[in-house]
């Protein structure tokens, strides 16, 4: 039986008691990356032929494509920008300085490592992830302000990395980076083609959805398949001309309401099943990787790990959190819960597959994937608890403590869900 098999029989039994798992500290990219693991310390041959194949690549590339593309039409930058104290500081102070707070501690970790493969390496792992941490936005134990912000953050930040990827790795393989070369043409082809085949694509794919549907021309039931077609396009369309394609994705997410207003709703429906699907998937075969790379990880691999998804993300929130008045528990609770997961996983097997030959390459594969790997354990097993502790904690506050107020304005599709 192939892993792939194995995966699949794993997300029949899981269905059966998602329920219940949602009440332990168990969660969902747990599982499916112990199983990954589990898959390649018995079945080693067939999982080392898995990931030589050229599909699992391209898979994960395509589940990022169509998670950029759906959380970009879920987003409304100008109702975003209403709400301008917690996500746009997350976003517009915390994530730069996490960036660099990232390049400075692979500098002082890893003696000798080159700035610009430090800053490609703390960009990689800049993105957070909300599916890592489901019961966090989801419990109506935590602030409805709160909730949202992670939310936003996460929905947000994997878009705003993939520019910064682009040209970080042509500055890291540059021979001289402060030279305009070969490195710079490439940047600029792949940011420049990248927003043109999104805005061209997204908008007039979504003017064409809703007139269809303004005549009665298109089913309703298969609107969905429309949008993620159109998302494919933007990341095909992207790549086929020299583009960065997962830019043109979330570009096109944007651009795709300009014409077609309702096309949050129906690219919801899809994160709720196939997006899952898809996602799991993932981490299956992050597993599989990590359990390859398991026993090549050092002392420093594991200390940048543990540093990264504490001082290098939460030091940053605070910095950014000042002018917000939040409690430090909410600091705290915030910073904690940044958690590594689909986007840094994508983006180091892009990094990994590339043509692009760094002296400290294989430093940045383990330095990923044992963040990663730490990232799902680690948030996974103390997320029940990590609610417990901060609602204990902001019990007694004010009722006009900044993290009880409600949101300026619910972003639709990224609103958190109660239980």
């Amino acid at each position: 039986m192939g892993p792939i098999a194995i995966f699949l029989i794993l997300i029949f039994f899981f269905t059966l008691v998602s329920k219940r798992i949602e009440k332990t500290i168990l969660t969902a990219p747990i599982i499916f990356t112990v199983a990954g693991m589990g898959v390649y310390l018995i079945l080693p041959r067939l999982a080392e032929f898995e990931l030589n194949n050229d599909t699992i690549l391209l898979i994960a590339e395509l589940t990022l494509a169509l998670l950029l593309f759906t959380d970009a039409t879920r987003i409304d930058l100008r109702k975003l920008l209403k709400e301008t104290v917690i996500p746009e500081q997350l976003l517009g102070i915390g994530m730069p300085l996490t960036i660099l707070a990232g390049t400075v501690t692979a500098m002082l970790v890893f003696p000798g490592f080159p700035i610009w493969e430090a800053a490609l390496l703390a960009l990689i792992l800049a993105p957070t992830d909300a599916s890592l941490g489901q019961v966090v936005v989801k419990s109506n134990l935590v602030p409805e302000r709160i909730r949202q912000a992670l939310n936003v953050e996460a929905g947000l930040n994997d878009g705003l990395a993939m520019p910064l990827f682009t040209l970080f790795l042509g500055l890291a393989a540059a021979t001289d980076p402060f030279v305009p070369g070969d490195w710079l043409i490439y940047t600029v082809e792949q940011i420049f083609f990248g927003l043109l085949i999104g805005i061209i694509t997204g908008w007039l794919g979504g003017w064409l959805i809703g007139e269809a549907g303004n005549r009665g021309w298109i089913d309703e039931s298969i609107q969905q398949l429309g949008l993620l077609a159109l998302a494919l396009i933007s990341y095909g369309g992207a790549v086929f001309l020299g583009g960065n394609g997962f830019i043109a994705a979330f570009t096109g997410g944007l651009m795709v309401k300009r014409g077609f207003e309702d096309a949050k709703f129906h690219t919801s429906e899809f994160s709720e099943a196939w997006g899952q699907l898809l996602n799991y998937f993932v981490f299956f075969i992050f597993g599989m990787i990590a359990a390859k790379l398991l026993p090549q990880f050092n002392r420093a691999t594991l200390l940048f790990a543990i540093l990264s998804l504490t001082v290098v993300r939460m030091l940053p929130v605070a910095v950014a959190m000042i002018r917000t008045r939040l409690s430090s528990a909410s600091v705290i609770f915030m910073g904690w819960f940044g958690p590594r997961g689909l986007a840094s996983i994508v983006l180091g097997l892009i990094f990994l597959e590339g043509e692009v030959s760094l002296s400290f390459e294989i430093t940045i594969v383990h330095a990923v994937a044992a963040t990663v790997l730490l990232s799902i354990f680690a948030h996974g097993v103390t997320a029940l608890p990590g609610i417990g502790w901060y609602a204990r904690r902001i019990e007694d506050l004010d009722e006009d403590a900044p993290e009880l107020q409600e949101p300026v304005v619910v972003i639709p599709g990224l609103e958190p869900k109660s239980n």
